[in-house]
C-alpha cells in the first residue's frame, strides 16, 4: 500500500504543478486555462521530434521544447489580452477550449496519434523509505510544486511586481489608470505558466501515458487539485494534487477497484463541488 501511495506521488506532483499554474492564471489574469496542459504537451512533442528526427541533444531539445510551450501560452495570452481584456471570466476561460482542441489536432497531424518515445531527463531511485523506493522523478515533481507555490507567494506579497499583478487582478481599471501596463504583465504570466507546464510534462512523460490526448487531458486532475484551493489558495492546491496522486496509486494496487483510478479526478471534483454548495443544498432540503 505504501509503495502504491509513493508511486502515485510522482503523478501527484505533476497535478500539483499544473494546478498551481491554473490557480495562478485564475488569480492574476482571470481565466481558467483549459489549454494549460496542451501547450506543455505540444512543447514536449516538439522536443521529442528534435531528438529523434533532427539529432538534437536531449538537453537542447528540452530547452527548445520548453520555450515553444511558453511561446504557445504567450500567444494565447496575447489574444486574450488584446481582444478579450474586458470579457468576463467565463468568456475568457471558454476561449481556451479552442487552443486545447487545436493543439491536440495539430499534434495528431504533425506527430501521429501514437505515444512518443520520450528520453527520460531524470531517472533512477532518489532514496529509500522503509524499503520503499522513492524515484528522482517523484522528488523533482513534488519539489517543483512546493518551490513554485512558495516562489509565487513571495513574488505576490514581497515584490513591487507582485503588487502590480494583484492590483491588475483585483482592480484592473484602477490599476491601468495608475499607469500599470496590463498587457505585458498578463502575457508574462501566460508565458511563465506555459514554460512550467512544458518542463514538468517533459520530466514525467516517460513514466506516463504519453499520447497527445492523455497529456492534454491532465488538465482534469490539475483542475481538481486547483478546485480544492478554490482557484485561490496555492497551499491547498499543492495538497490536493499530492492527495489525488497518492489516492490513484493506492487504488491501482487493489485489483477489485483499480478501474476507479481513471475516474478519481471526476469524483474528486464532484465531491468538492457538492461540499462547496452544502449550505445551499441543506437549506433547500429543509
Amino acid at each position: 500500500m505504501i509503495q502504491g501511495a509513493l508511486a502515485g506521488l510522482a503523478a501527484g506532483g505533476l497535478y500539483a504543478v499544473l494546478g498551481v499554474c491554473l490557480t495562478l492564471m485564475s488569480r492574476l489574469v482571470r481565466v481558467v486555462n483549459f489549454a494549460q496542459a496542451a501547450t506543455g504537451m505540444f512543447g514536449a512533442f516538439c522536443a521529442v521530434w528534435l531528438v529523434t528526427h533532427a539529432g538534437f541533444p536531449v538537453w537542447a531539445a528540452t530547452l527548445i521544447g520548453v520555450v515553444i510551450g511558453g511561446a504557445l501560452a504567450a500567444a494565447i495570452g496575447w489574444i486574450a489580452a488584446t481582444w478579450l481584456s474586458e470579457a468576463d471570466v467565463t468568456t475568457r476561460s471558454a476561449m481556451t477550449v479552442g487552443p486545447l482542441l487545436l493543439l491536440i489536432s495539430l499534434s495528431f497531424i504533425l506527430f501521429g496519434n501514437k505515444p512518443q518515445p520520450f528520453a527520460p531527463i531524470i531517472a533512477g531511485p532518489a532514496f529509500h523509505i522503509g524499503g520503499v523506493v522513492v524515484s528522482q522523478v517523484t522528488v523533482a515533481t513534488v519539489g517543483m510544486a512546493v518551490v513554485i507555490a512558495v516562489a509565487v507567494h513571495v513574488l505576490l506579497t514581497r515584490t513591487s511586481m507582485g503588487t502590480q499583478l494583484r492590483a491588475l487582478s483585483e482592480r484592473p481599471t484602477t490599476a491601468e489608470l495608475l499607469g500599470i501596463r496590463s498587457r505585458p504583465l498578463s502575457i508574462a504570466v501566460w508565458f511563465t505558466t506555459g514554460i512550467i507546464s512544458a518542463l514538468v510534462i517533459i520530466i514525467i512523460a516517460p513514466s506516463q501515458s504519453n499520447d497527445a490526448t492523455s497529456l492534454a487531458m491532465l488538465i482534469v486532475p490539475a483542475a481538481a487539485a486547483a478546485l480544492l484551493g478554490g482557484f485561490r489558495r496555492l497551499d491547498l492546491t499543492v495538497v490536493g494534487g499530492l492527495v489525488l496522486g497518492m489516492l490513484g496509486g493506492l487504488v491501482a494496487q487493489i485489483d477489485q477497484v483499480s478501474l476507479v483510478r481513471n475516474f478519481l479526478p471526476f469524483l474528486f471534483i464532484v465531491v468538492l463541488l457538492l461540499w462547496s454548495q452544502r449550505k445551499e443544498v441543506w437549506d433547500a432540503a429543509r
